[in-house]
């Protein structure tokens, strides 16, 4: 398990600023979710944690690990962070199987063929796809696909698992299910979880603590209940349809 800490973190394109003065501790083993309107800031504030993009100014710590810091020229890359991501688009290799989809971090990791296939058997078994391991992408439903793409973001165990908007492109049926099955998982492994959505169905389901945000700024952080409950303005109050 592991912390995730933002302190004063910006992010401008330009002249524009979409993140700002972002303040914030996720806690050890917990699902946070970020949730907002389209272009809040939130899907970019995921990608700075991921090293996908680089904050402006602040700083951003996993656990006692200053992973970015504009000020001081400090920056460690994606691929040394030691996460997992989730895209909304799957991101799943169409040439490669189910099982060689969900092995490549291990194999660029360069383990051992034994703790490959242990490591992949273990986590097809928890997204429930044991069996099909030498399935093409093409033969796979699109839940299945993004199983494939959530063992993927598991198979390393990383210490923090981001989700931006994974559930997007599934049918309700489908996309209620796999709401209970990442919190059930998230909850066995007591891995620490940011999960990017604007679907307020799934923040209020699936979360410990919401982050509500607005034109690229926190605007109330609080558990689901204590967000509906006590709105902190108007904007909050009008998102969660509140009276």
């Amino acid at each position: 398990m592991s912390s995730v800490y933002f302190k004063n973190v910006g992010k401008f394109y330009g002249t524009t600023e979409v993140v700002k003065n972002f303040n914030l501790e996720v806690k050890d083993g917990e699902l946070i979710t970020f949730l907002g309107p389209s272009g809040c800031g939130k899907t970019t504030s995921l990608r700075l944690v991921s090293g996908l993009e680089k904050n402006s100014s602040g700083e951003i710590r996993i656990d006692e690990d200053l992973v970015s810091s504009p000020e001081t020229n400090h920056f460690v890359p994606p691929e040394k962070r030691h996460i997992g991501m989730v895209f909304q688009s799957y991101a799943v290799w169409p040439h490669m199987n189910v099982f060689n989809n969900v092995a490549y971090p291990l194999k660029i990791a360069r383990m051992s063929r034994t703790e490959i296939q242990d490591r992949v058997s273990e986590v097809l078994e928890m997204v429930q796809l044991n069996g099909l391991e030498k399935r093409m992408p093409n033969q796979l439903s699109g839940g299945q696909q993004q199983r494939v793409a959530l063992a993927r973001g598991l198979v390393s165990r990383p210490r923090v698992l981001l989700l931006d908007e994974p559930l997007c492109n599934l049918d309700a049926k489908l996309r209620g299910k796999m709401r209970r099955d990442i919190r059930k998982i998230q909850q066995d492994l007591k891995i620490t979880v940011i999960f990017v959505t604007h679907d307020q169905i799934e923040a209020t389901t699936m979360s410990d603590r919401m982050v509500i945000m607005n034109e690229g700024s926190i605007v109330q952080v609080g558990s689901p209940s204590e967000v509906k409950d006590k709105p902190a303005n108007d904007f909050v109050a009008d998102f969660l349809n509140q009276d």
